[in-house]
């Protein structure tokens, strides 16, 4: 089966319709098959971890990035509604501290692939969520940084207001406060 990507308002972001087979036992599909995803990502490396989260409502996850050791990620809801962002953190790009904001619903088989030079981070707007990324890099915890999450210059619309956060990312700076040396380069490719 073929599958749709559609190219989001950041074009090196990428929603993903997958193919799925449903009937009366329930459902079936690939999250991950490099012949039919590769031609269509800006994956320079290939994926190395996967990681596996769970959380309950109202919980905030990020905005994480890494640099050195960027990581791409293909994010897959396996239960649960989140609403999912990924900010450009790539310093000299025309869309630069600019957003992409989806709902990935484990009913409706989506994917959404981040190419490295991103932050990223999910909002759980269901009871619970069980969350799936496939990530180009190993986690490097001494590479990872932080944008705020209400940053108030990325101007983002989170849909809830009793927001649940980790400490770790409570501390998180603005990103016009995050050194330019901690950023990833854009590069025209």
């Amino acid at each position: 089966m073929k599958l749709n990507v559609t190219p989001l308002k950041i074009p090196e972001v990428l929603l993903i319709d997958v193919p799925c087979v449903q009937d009366h036992r329930g459902y079936f599909f690939e999250s991950w098959q490099q012949q039919k995803y590769l031609p269509h990502m800006s994956c320079e490396k290939p994926f190395v971890q996967d990681n596996v989260s769970y959380s309950v409502n109202n919980v905030l996850r990020g905005l994480h990035f890494q640099h050195p050791h960027g990581q791409g990620k293909l994010i897959t809801v396996l239960k649960g509604v989140v609403v999912d962002v990924a900010v450009d953190v790539r310093h000299g790009s025309g869309t630069f501290g600019q957003h992409i904001m989806v709902t990935l619903d484990s009913q409706k088989p989506q994917q959404l692939f981040i190419p490295e030079g991103f932050a990223h981070g999910f909002l759980v707007t269901s009871a619970d969520c069980v969350f799936h990324y496939k990530c180009t890099d190993f986690y490097t915890p001494a590479c990872e940084h932080t944008v705020l999450w209400d940053d108030p210059s990325l101007n983002i619309a989170w849909p809830f207001k009793n927001i649940v956060v980790s400490p770790k990312d409570a501390l998180g700076l603005p990103l016009s406060e995050i050194p330019q040396s901690y950023l990833p380069v854009w590069s025209k490719k």
